[in-house]
């Protein structure tokens, strides 16, 4: 269920609720007028007592001398200041005392007659502005019954009016907070769509923005409250995919360059060695010297294709994050002096000041040989490519905390400041100026390629440079 049906839904039930409590606060209402205007529910019993108690006083003290016309009628004022009838009525009905003297010594039905109730008085009223109450005559506060007094009492007089104020301050005061609640209500549910249902559809449309690949619209969110955070981090999210899609932007335009460089790049030795083999196979080679001059050639452009077809191998298992690294515990002089003869060979024919190490420490490292070799044949290509005949190569081998320290450093052209953030990046080149345009050559995956296999090997790689004085690297293998 979505929060909108559910607000909704959960909004009309409280106010369904609300509308059984005023339909039964107006029932209430309706109720207690009716009472107020029923004289049976108003009815007050004690007015009556306080009325007829002098008078039955007056006849269980006096019962005796009833027959005395001074206490007769002292009997009758008492009845005349209460402002009632009365009738005293012995246990065989005869009437012996009465406001009304000629019903005296009649005889009365007791059983339609008494009347105890005042309920039951009301209902044998009929209608009549009076009530026959009856009320039993004792002989002494302990003793027997010896008659009973039928007090005549006007409806008014015992009709009590309940004050209405206290239910009508209630039921306007619940009428109030009914209608305040309602009030509320509307406001909660108006609140609740434009702070909350409204921003998450907000998000949600930009969501979809996102998902169609539009990463630059921003995501504006004015309020400071818990929602903030939400959007904040939603549009960090977007800026990241940005961020992401563009990498991978660049990534797919690298890779296409890359695809054409080393096409191009393979082409070119594959065209030469063709030519020469075709030249061979027409006979042009006359004597031997030519021969191995050509050889010689058709070896080099062998070579350069050799090293782009492994780097991009390696680059394949980069990109797979499976670049074969296989170690093995082995003495590091031999296998170090073996990688620098042919270096050496290739800086000198450049032209180039050759000067290797004084020293190479024997110590035991964990060492893929092929893979290190790739590491320094790489550094010292990268250095050929930014030195001019008569530039300096300097390779260095020495211990440092624990680890074998090479270092390759040369005197050319150094690396611009602005492109040394990147020099381990995939497929970055640098920029060159007209004069250097020879140093864009390469594939650009040389040294990013060369960090990947020294990390492999537990180690690091760095390097240090100044445009126009040269740079260094240096890479550190632990040592076992």
């Amino acid at each position: 269920m979505s929060l909108n049906t559910w607000s909704r839904r959960w909004l009309l039930t409280t106010l369904g609720l609300l509308i059984i409590m005023v339909l039964s606060i107006l029932a209430l209402s309706i109720m207690l007028v009716q009472d107020r205007n029923s004289g049976e529910s108003n009815l007050s019993l004690n007015q009556v007592r306080l009325k007829v108690n002098p008078i039955l006083l007056a006849l269980e003290q006096n019962h005796q001398h009833l027959n005395e016309q001074n206490i007769r009628e002292d009997i009758r004022f008492i009845a005349r200041e209460s402002g009632v009838l009365f009738a005293y009525v012995t246990l065989d009905g005869t009437v012996i005392l009465s406001s009304a003297p000629t019903s005296e010594e009649t005889q009365v039905n007791l059983r339609s007659t008494l009347h105890y109730d005042l309920h039951h008085a009301m209902q044998a009223a009929d209608g009549k502005d009076s009530l026959d109450i009856a009320f039993p005559v004792m002989d002494g506060p302990v003793g027997s019954q010896i008659g009973n007094a039928i007090i005549s009492i006007p409806q008014a007089m015992v009709t009590v009016q309940q004050p209405m104020t206290f239910p009508i301050i209630l039921i306007s005061v619940l009428m109030l907070l009914s209608l305040i609640l309602s009030l509320f209500l509307f406001w909660m549910k108006r609140k609740l769509d434009k702070h909350l249902l409204s921003p998450i559809h907000q998000l949600k449309q930009h969501a979809e923005s996102i998902l169609k690949g539009n990463y630059e619209e921003k995501i504006q969110y004015n309020r400071n409250d818990e929602l903030l955070e939400v959007y904040a981090m939603f549009d960090l999210m977007r800026t990241e995919i940005k961020h992401m899609n563009d990498l991978r932007i660049q990534q797919e335009q690298a890779q296409k360059e890359l695809i054409t460089n080393i096409s191009h790049d393979i082409k070119t030795p594959i065209t030469t060695i063709k030519a020469y083999i075709e030249a061979i196979e027409e006979g042009l080679c006359n004597d031997q010297e030519t021969l191995m001059e050509y050889m010689g050639v058709m070896r080099t452009h062998t070579d350069k294709t050799a090293r782009l077809v492994e780097d991009l191998l390696v680059h394949a298992l980069q990109e797979l994050g499976q670049i074969s690294v296989e170690t093995r515990e082995m003495y590091s002089g031999p296998i170090l002096e073996k990688m620098l003869k042919p270096i050496e060979h290739v800086v000198l024919t450049k032209g180039l000041i050759y000067k290797g190490p004084n020293y190479i420490p024997n110590v035991l490292i964990a060492i893929d040989p092929t893979r290190i070799e790739q590491v320094i044949s790489n550094l010292a290509a990268n250095a050929l490519k930014h030195t001019a005949p008569g530039d300096t190569i300097r390779i260095d081998m020495e211990r440092e905390s624990g680890h074998l320290k090479v270092t390759i450093a040369d005197s050319g052209q150094g690396i611009r400041v602005q492109d040394m953030p990147f020099v381990f990046q995939r497929y970055f080149r640098g920029q060159a100026s007209q004069a250097e345009q020879h140093i864009q050559e390469g594939t650009g995956l040389g040294l990013s390629i060369c960090q990947s296999i020294i990390e492999a090997h537990g180690g690091h790689i760095s390097f240090s440079s100044k445009e126009g004085q040269g740079t260094t690297f240096r890479f550190y293998l632990p040592i076992c």
